[in-house]
């Protein structure tokens, strides 16, 4: 194969940090491109389309190596990989990220000159994919999901023009890229973003109840439901029930408050009870830090998500939970994840952008995690035979916590938006350049 027509730093099976520049951030994904190239330039990117359009060698986009299913590369294909693009311009009200920037240099940057974002949690997400997805974090039921707060985006489309998306420029475009997921229209080299009015100070929240069994953690969860019921938009809580080795069958809620610890005590006092209640009043930027640092460098997981549209009774509660009573083969955690949404996320209609599920009260996130790949295959299983169960008692799915799901994954992904997503993919991708296992078909 020639390489020479490609432009950027090209990573072969011969290089010798080939299996470096393959891992994903999900070490249960085992994947072996043909070859890496890392573009610094639209150029470089550019040319890495026209040579994967002239050898007829399939392609991914890849930034931050978070896909959960892997649909950022792949086996004997050419993998674009735009991470080295990362530079980042803040002026008063706006800030402008490359489409390599990731979530903890985007908080860095933002944050440290007192601005809020409602960007995600963990710190080596890429913003752009994020965003594409539509972009749950801990500040958006007071600003919005990510992509709501997206003024325009830099595309380079499958004929190699790279144009811009706004609502004055390419208006569908940029509908779609609010919510229609990555990898689908073009490869998107620069997201300008609207930047929140200054917010310095936040409360950081983390309550715990550990080795406490599934009836507490019902109990706990009942108490969650009814807190978000006409719940003050600046609070927002992430719960999860799990069944961990070494904290047992519990469950644990994590926040962000844009108010006082004292303000935050009386909202919280429903779950005044937790062995570990811990409020600190501190800034957003070390809040977000916070918050990042608790995710591990990388994992070993599979999971999937969907939209709950309803409260769940304590009998139905405890059905969900019993799917966790044995975990999967070698399997450490597990667990079923409520994600606050509601607020400043239902205010836009379901037809306004791409993300449909406006109107869901929370996403549930499903997950086993592992260290050895050789228990692959037996989480792989179970995870997909709970997952289905739960689909039962939910809506959609979420593209950002995305799962292999068979032929209607992208009516469950994009709902009645998906009619007006095929059109714009017909027009800006009419022969399907860019092509994934569970991207948008025209």
């Amino acid at each position: 194969m020639d390489y020479s027509q490609l432009s950027g730093v090209v990573i072969t099976k011969d290089s010798p940090n080939y299996n470096e520049c393959c891992l994903s951030w999900n070490r249960a994904i085992d994947k072996h491109p043909l070859a890496i190239v890392y573009c610094e330039t639209n150029q470089q990117i550019i040319d890495a389309i026209n040579w994967a359009k002239r050898y007829e060698v399939p392609f991914r986009i890849r930034s931050g190596t978070h896909h959960y299913e892997g649909y950022s590369t792949g086996d004997d294909l050419l993998v674009i990989d735009i991470s080295k693009m990362n530079k980042i311009i803040l002026s008063e009200t706006t800030v402008t990220v490359q489409g390599g920037v990731r979530n903890r240099e985007l908080y860095e940057a933002v944050c440290g000159e007192g601005y809020p974002f409602p960007g995600g949690g963990c710190p080596t997400v890429g913003v752009a994919g994020y965003t594409l997805g539509g972009g749950w974090g801990y500040s958006g039921r007071l600003f919005g999901l990510g992509c709501d707060q997206l003024l325009e985006a830099e595309v380079i489309t499958a004929d190699g023009t790279v144009m811009v998306a706004s609502k004055h420029e390419n208006e569908d475009l940029f509908w779609a890229l609010r919510g229609g997921g990555g990898g689908n229209f073009g490869v998107v080299t620069s997201l300008t973003y609207r930047l929140p009015k200054k917010e310095k100070m936040a409360t950081l929240i983390n309550i715990d109840y550990q080795q406490v069994g599934f009836e507490k953690v019902v109990e706990v969860a009942i108490r969650y439901q009814q807190f978000f019921e006409n719940l003050d938009r600046r609070l927002n809580l992430k719960m999860s029930m799990y069944h961990s080795e070494t904290k047992g069958k519990g469950v644990k809620l994590t926040g962000l408050f844009y108010g006082t610890k004292e303000e935050a005590t009386k909202l919280l006092h429903l779950f005044g009870d937790a062995p570990e209640f811990e409020l600190e009043y501190m800034t957003v930027l070390q809040a977000n830090r916070e918050i990042q640092d608790s995710h591990p460098d990388f994992e070993m997981y599979r999971s999937g998500g969907r939209f709950i549209y309803r409260h769940y009774t304590e009998a139905e509660l405890l059905n969900m939970l019993s799917l966790l009573n044995d975990r999967a083969p070698g399997a450490l955690y597990t667990a079923i994840t409520f994600y606050g949404l509601g607020g400043a996320i239902s205010d836009i209609a379901k037809d306004e952008t791409a993300f449909y599920y406006r109107d869901a009260l929370f996403i549930l996130g499903f997950q086993s995690v592992w260290e050895d790949l050789s228990d692959k295959a037996a989480n792989d299983e179970w995870v997909k035979e709970r997952f289905n169960i739960l689909s039962t008692y939910t809506k959609g799915s979420f593209v950002n916590f995305p799962i292999d799901q068979g032929t209607d994954y992208d009516l469950n992904y994009y709902g009645d938006n998906l009619k007006r997503l095929k059109e714009v993919k017909r027009k800006y991708d009419p022969t399907g350049v860019f092509d994934f296992e569970q991207g948008i078909k025209a």
